[in-house]
């Protein structure tokens, strides 16, 4: 069967699964709506904690960073798989015992305040359209070769489906649909990774594929990367590149935005027992590590087909270039996306692959009559997706890894299109302007909130800022410069008041954007021109994606001195508080 027919089937299968599972699961009560009903068993809601979060930044993009960022990218595999100690240690059980729906909710009863709920309301809203507009990135990318429409038009379709099973079926129907992604996605990921492992260096098992000598025991896979990737003039696969400064940040920033995610925080409401939430993250945890640990074979692997597959011989040798007429399926498929692109810069018919920015290894590509880098687009987000046609591998692995994609884009975008629509249905509209709405009219608010939120976010969603892994980073720096420390000063310092987090998260919000803007060339600064994105131009050489641990930072100092400065918190919050941390039965804090 050709690939045309088996993605149609396997993709559309797989979308019947995803509706069929939200019609049998739809949300009746805004408490189904919100939460699930708080009744998820801890394991299934681990793993559809897992689906929603390894987002298409995840399954797609982040193996392609790992292709061509080596060492550098391993920030977001310790960034991202960290973050969950985070939650499940400091965040997830106390929030689950406040009992309440969403995270403004849990902000606003704490500070006791209507403004920090709003404040707090905004900053989810910030945060999750940044990160929606990363997964429909990958939709767009999925569609465009697969189903062959343009990347707008896989954007829409992608839009309608989220539209139809998270409208219908609100966090009951996205929970069972999720689990189902789950599986979708796993299995898309690393049946491939076993193939290429297979073919690469004769262990089926990529991760230890990773640290094998090839299949013909001539050297080490790693050692064979970076020598061919050397030979081109690029930088050694396996060394770090940027400073120890802006990984450390970036890390940090990664770890304790995904701490502080709305919705992944929500889906520890939806278990029926504190208990269950610290559960539910050990479980997440385990099935996130299955792909997390897959991803650095996926990418290098990639790398090295890629690179060999282009560069067919010894560098500077007339044969060592692919003709271009002689281009195999796979180019010629991704071409039509505009997602890789040729230009024939000496007009050699040859494909030459190299870094021209390193000057000696130009010099050199000079002397051998090639005029510069001729793959003049090579998106990050293809690498995943094309890999397995690459590798030659079966129709119905290529199609299963297009079903996968789509699985980890749409369940991460329904999550996140559903903690917008909590915070604007049940926090502003029922928290603040109308108190007295009905379940039934906050219900249609809640789908309602989530149509607008979709037809935003899609809209954005088809002009990206990015790489769909660089979007959802800078996603992670907005949360964790603005909701990750009221919710940790919420939990942890009792005297934390109202004014000391409004204004914490206000500043860490705004720093964060400002420096976004400026450095990703959306903000005119007056008098100059927009700064380009490059470590030469960044302050201190923090790049965008890892400023939001230093906004993080000013946030909480800034909170912990107006605070200090201002009236501190009724004593009913402070008890409060207490009770959050203490179990049952362990009897009352004591100050000694």
């Amino acid at each position: 069967m050709d690939l045309k027919t088996l993605t149609y089937i396997t993709v559309g299968g797989s979308f019947l699964l995803y509706i069929g599972i939200a019609i049998w699961a739809r949300a009746r009560t805004t408490g189904e709506f919100y939460v699930a009903g708080k009744g998820v068993h801890p394991v299934a809601n681990g793993m559809a904690t897992a689906a929603d979060w390894m987002s298409a930044a995840s399954f797609i993009s982040m193996a392609g960073l790992i292709a061509f960022k080596g060492y550098d990218a391993s920030v977001y595999l310790m960034g991202w798989t960290g973050g969950y100690v985070l939650l499940a240690m400091l965040l997830a059980p106390y929030l689950r015992k406040f009992g309440k729906f969403t995270v403004p909710e849990f902000i606003g009863e704490r500070y006791y305040s209507q403004a920090a709920r709003i404040v707090a309301v905004i900053c989810l809203i910030v945060a999750s359209i940044t990160y929606v507009i990363g997964q429909m990135k990958g939709v767009g990318v999925a569609f465009s070769r697969f189903l062959e429409v343009d990347f707008t038009h896989g954007v829409l379709i992608g839009m309608a489906i989220v539209f139809f099973y998270a409208v219908l079926g609100g966090m009951k129907g996205i929970t069972y649909t999720q689990i189902a992604q789950y599986v979708v996605l796993i299995f898309a990921y690393t049946i491939p990774a076993i193939f290429i492992s297979l073919q690469l260096t004769g262990n089926p098992i990529p991760q230890l594929g990773l640290s094998s000598s090839m299949a013909d025991h001539s050297m080490y896979m790693m050692d064979k990367l970076n020598l061919v990737i050397t030979d081109l003039g690029f930088e050694k696969y396996t060394e770090m590149k940027g400073t120890s400064l802006n990984l450390v940040l970036l890390t940090l920033s990664l770890m304790i935005g995904t701490a502080g995610l709305p919705h992944v925080i929500i889906r520890f409401f939806t278990v029926p027992k504190v208990a269950d939430a610290r559960i539910s993250t050990f479980w997440a945890l385990v099935f996130i590590a299955i792909l997390y640990t897959t991803a650095p074979a996926v990418g290098s692997m990639a790398r090295l087909n890629l690179t060999t597959t282009i560069q067919t011989g010894e560098v500077g040798q007339p044969t060592a270039n692919l003709m271009y007429e002689q281009r195999p399926s796979w180019f010629k498929n991704w071409e039509k996306t505009g997602l890789l692109k040729f230009e024939d810069k000496n007009g050699d018919g040859r494909i030459q692959y190299y870094n021209d920015k390193n000057k000696d290894f130009a010099a050199k590509a000079a002397g051998w009559g090639w005029k510069g880098n001729e793959m003049t687009t090579i998106d990050n987000d293809i690498m995943v997706l094309a890999n397995p046609e690459i590798a030659s591998l079966p129709n119905w692995v290529i199609a299963l890894v297009a079903a996968g994609g789509l699985a980890a884009a749409l369940s991460t975008a329904a999550g996140l299109l559903l903690a917008i629509s909590s915070s604007i249905s049940h926090d502003l509209l029922k928290g603040v302007f109308k108190p007295d709405i009905s379940e039934k009219h906050e219900l249609l608010a809640g789908r309602f909130a989530m149509a607008g939120a979709i037809i935003i976010s899609g809209y954005l969603g088809m002009h990206p800022p990015g790489f769909a892994a660089q979007v959802v980073a800078l996603a992670f720096g907005l949360a964790a410069s603005s909701i990750f420390p009221a919710l940790m000063l919420g939990i942890f310092y009792k005297k934390m008041n109202n004014t000391g987090a409004v204004v914490g998260m206000l500043t860490g919000l705004s720093v964060t954007l400002v420096y976004i803007f400026i450095y990703k060339g959306w903000f005119f600064i007056p008098g100059s021109n927009n700064l380009p994105n490059d470590a030469a131009n960044w302050w201190m050489g923090i790049q965008p994606e890892s400023f939001g641990a230093v906004g993080a930072l000013l946030n909480f100092i800034v909170a912990f001195v107006v605070a200090k400065l201002t009236t501190p918190p009724p004593d009913h919050i402070q008890h409060l508080v207490e009770d959050i941390r203490v179990p049952k039965g362990a009897g009352a804090a004591t100050s000694h």
